[in-house]
């Protein structure tokens, strides 16, 4: 399974970092994960919202089966961020076609506004960061108040810290509980919050 967590400027460090680290532990641990940190282009380096600066591992796969998309600056209309990629249009459309390629798509925090601009969002039940829910309404998502929202091939986390959760939500899904129990050992720490899904209401 490759599992690719998308970079752009301005994105938040701990939105992509944490899912990172969990899918990268439990790859370690298997042969049938790779886990990756990509840009569209895979050159240069990518300088975050609290100005830490990272090398990507490669360009973003053609073909992927997760793909997770951080948040960042949205509610500050920063200059770069999620706020900027939405207006711009790239990062969205790169979504949006990986998503037709058959990936599942998976955002963090407000890279759920990310998700709404290449489309797939409209109609379905999702979360973001508590700061940008009305925007998040406002492009047609139903949106649900729990920690995870997983409705099948896109799953939606709210601010920040929930992308840990997520991620080890995504492990549970595609390993089992107890490659997820393990990951949680690992990073010594206790999933929180509700996980959503149509199939628990």
């Amino acid at each position: 399974m490759r599992c690719e967590v998308l970079l752009y400027d301005g994105f938040d460090e701990l939105d992509a970092l944490a899912p990172w680290e969990v899918f990268e532990g439990v790859a370690r641990e298997r042969d049938d994960l790779d886990a990756a940190l990509v840009t569209l282009d895979g050159e240069g380096r990518v300088r975050a919202s609290h100005g830490t600066i990272i090398t990507p591992h490669r360009a973003l796969s053609e073909q992927v089966d997760v793909l997770v998309v951080p948040g960042g600056g949205w509610g500050e209309r920063s200059r770069a961020g999620a706020w900027t990629e939405y207006e711009r249009g790239v990062v969205p459309a790169a979504i949006r076609k990986r998503h037709e390629g058959g990936a599942l798509v998976a955002s963090v925090c407000t890279g759920a506004m990310l998700l709404a601009a290449a489309g797939l969002l409209e109609g379905r039940p999702a979360i973001t960061h508590h700061s940008a829910i009305a925007d998040l309404e406002a492009t047609g998502a139903k949106i649900i108040h729990a920690r995870v929202v997983d409705d099948g091939d896109v799953v939606t986390a709210g601010g920040v810290t929930s992308g840990l959760d997520l991620a080890l939500h995504l492990v549970e899904r595609h390993f089992g509980a107890s490659v997820a129990l393990a990951a949680e050992r690992e990073l010594e720490y206790e999933r929180r919050g509700t996980v959503w899904s149509p199939a628990r209401v």
